[in-house]
């Protein structure tokens, strides 16, 4: 019989390209939690898991709290509809507030552009 899989925080740091000081971050703030064996953290594939989770969360712009309340969410009993409808709410919330994003992204590159061709107009009048 073979024991499950672990890792040091600077496997799991190197594997999430991560410093050693945001892992122990997220593991100040219960979002991950290695066991301990002295002053050595082990990590299971729950921990490793969570930090995935953690860091794609991070990535989309969600707060640490809401992704506090999501990742939990996978702790629990699968199944449950309340669960997967607020983790779908906030999807849509998120995915809103990007489309916004791109949009002002996109408002702003537009802008910039008719500015240049105004400047080189301008530029081209005094050569």
């Amino acid at each position: 019989m073979t024991s499950a899989p672990t890792w040091t925080i600077a496997q799991v740091a190197e594997e999430f390209d991560v410093t050693h000081r945001t892992v122990r971050h997220y593991e100040d703030l219960g979002l991950i939690t290695p066991e301990r064996r002295g002053t050595q953290r082990v990590y299971h594939r729950r921990d490793r898991t969570r930090l995935g989770l953690i860091l794609r969360g991070k990535r989309l712009g969600f707060p640490l709290e809401e992704i506090r309340t999501i990742i939990d969410l996978f702790d629990a009993p699968r199944g449950r509809r309340t669960q997967l409808e607020y983790v779908l709410a906030q999807i849509d919330e998120r995915r809103a507030d990007l489309d916004q994003r791109l949009r002002d992204v996109q408002d702003a590159i537009a802008e910039l552009g008719e500015f240049e061709r105004r400047c080189r107009e301008d530029l081209d009048k005094l050569a």
